[in-house]
């Protein structure tokens, strides 16, 4: 929290050297809210930016009351939210085809060369059924596994109940297996 502070303070002095590194710090919880939020590629990108500008820009207010990665995946949920407003998007988007739009594809998370071909593919059976889970799912999956996030911190995220919050995970999990078994023979996933 410490090492948080002296950043903010950095940035809040004009040093833009900090600004580029917490924009680095915090890319990959950003890209996975807006990439699990936004179907539409050519406005992620926008909307990543549009974050770090409202982080910048509203940064003096922070008050370390919560975790600084927490208020800024709030910002990040809250500008995917405006967008999905503006735009009358529906929260629950049909089903992507296109294996391009993958989280890993998208945030160039390219799989290790040592990566097994076999977990590369469960990997991307796995993400291309999280993209077809309704926004809310998914999004929660991803802030709780991949963003390692708690339920406390997700709620603040999302403006829900920790409680809330455990049992859209549950559900998410849920659907996420049943998509998994209707569409996989057990075998090809678990080998």
């Amino acid at each position: 929290m410490v090492e948080k502070r002296a950043l903010v303070e950095r940035i809040l002095a004009g040093d833009q050297y900090a600004f580029e590194q917490l924009v680095r710090d915090y890319q990959k919880l950003v890209s996975h809210i807006v990439f699990r939020m936004i179907a539409n590629p050519a406005d992620r990108e926008d909307i990543c930016q549009e974050v770090f500008m409202r982080v910048y820009k509203n940064l003096k207010s922070f008050r370390f009351d919560s975790k600084l990665s927490t208020w800024i995946a709030r910002i990040a949920y809250n500008g995917c939210l405006n967008y999905l407003e503006k735009k009358k998007v529906p929260l629950y988007d049909d089903i992507i085809e296109d294996d391009s739009l993958t989280i890993e594809n998208q945030a160039d998370q390219a799989p290790s060369p040592d990566m097994n071909s076999e977990d590369f593919e469960l990997s991307k059976i796995l993400n291309n059924e999280i993209e077809k889970l309704p926004v809310r799912y998914r999004t929660i999956l991803t802030l709780y596994h991949l963003d390692e996030m708690s339920y406390d911190e997700i709620g603040k995220v999302t403006d829900q109940p920790s409680g809330t919050v455990k049992s859209y995970l549950f559900r998410a999990r849920k659907m996420l297996k049943k998509r998994l078994e209707m569409r996989y023979n057990r075998e090809d996933l678990w080998r």
